[in-house]
């Protein structure tokens, strides 16, 4: 259909022009017929590609622990029991652990020292053979001494062990008297103090008498 007036035609053209000169004016309204970036860069098929095919980020690694090297072990070419004395299965003691040692054996030894002659652990033997009784005593050196008694012949015994009854020391005569058996006499060890730090005398014991010697362990 054609125009017939100018004046038609010029009123169409400001119809049609005018919308693009209001978006002009108003910068919000122009803004607002733009598309999002979004849509915009899924429009790009290029862009797209590109996205779809770079791969995601990887996690970093955790690093691995610190490497403990495992404690040196002795070597062993046969069992080591527990009741082996004189073997271990441990590595030699260090210096630092030897002078310890010798520091509690030297306190040890004058804390003893502090102690009266018959303090410890004593044996009874018959002559120089079999143990007749394992004697501890306790001996402080300013009060009487006191200790006990044990059998070693009734190992397991209910009455193979009690206390001393009487620790007499009368010069260099020693006197102890104790009850190794239940409901029986008491027995009595008379015995005298020898140049080696023994003491040798008798045991009376049941109405029999027995020469016997005391040693320290």
């Amino acid at each position: 259909m054609r125009l017939r007036t100018p004046l038609l035609q010029i009123a169409l053209a400001f119809s049609v022009a005018a919308p693009a000169a209001a978006q002009e004016a108003d910068p919000i309204a122009a803004l607002l017929d733009q598309p999002p970036p979004a849509q915009a860069q899924a429009a790009d098929p290029e862009t797209a590609d590109a996205l779809a095919a770079e791969p995601p980020l990887a996690p970093e690694p955790t690093p691995p622990p610190a490497y403990i090297p495992p404690l040196a072990q002795p070597e062993l070419t046969a069992p080591t029991f527990v009741d082996d004395t004189g073997r271990s299965p441990e590595a030699a003691p260090s210096p630092v652990e030897l002078s310890y040692e010798a520091r509690l054996r030297s306190s040890s030894a004058s804390a003893q020292g502090l102690q009266g002659p018959l303090d410890g652990a004593w044996t009874l033997r018959e002559g120089e053979g079999t143990a007749l009784y394992s004697l501890q005593m306790v001996d402080s050196g300013l009060t009487p001494p006191e200790g006990a008694w044990r059998d070693p012949r009734r190992r397991g015994s209910t009455d193979s062990s009690g206390f001393l009854s009487t620790v007499q020391r009368i010069g260099g005569e020693l006197i102890v008297t104790f009850h190794p058996r239940p409901g029986a006499g008491a027995a009595t060890l008379v015995l005298n103090a020898a140049a080696d730090g023994s003491w040798t005398g008798r045991l009376e014991e049941g109405g029999e008498r027995r020469a016997v010697v005391l040693r320290r362990d």
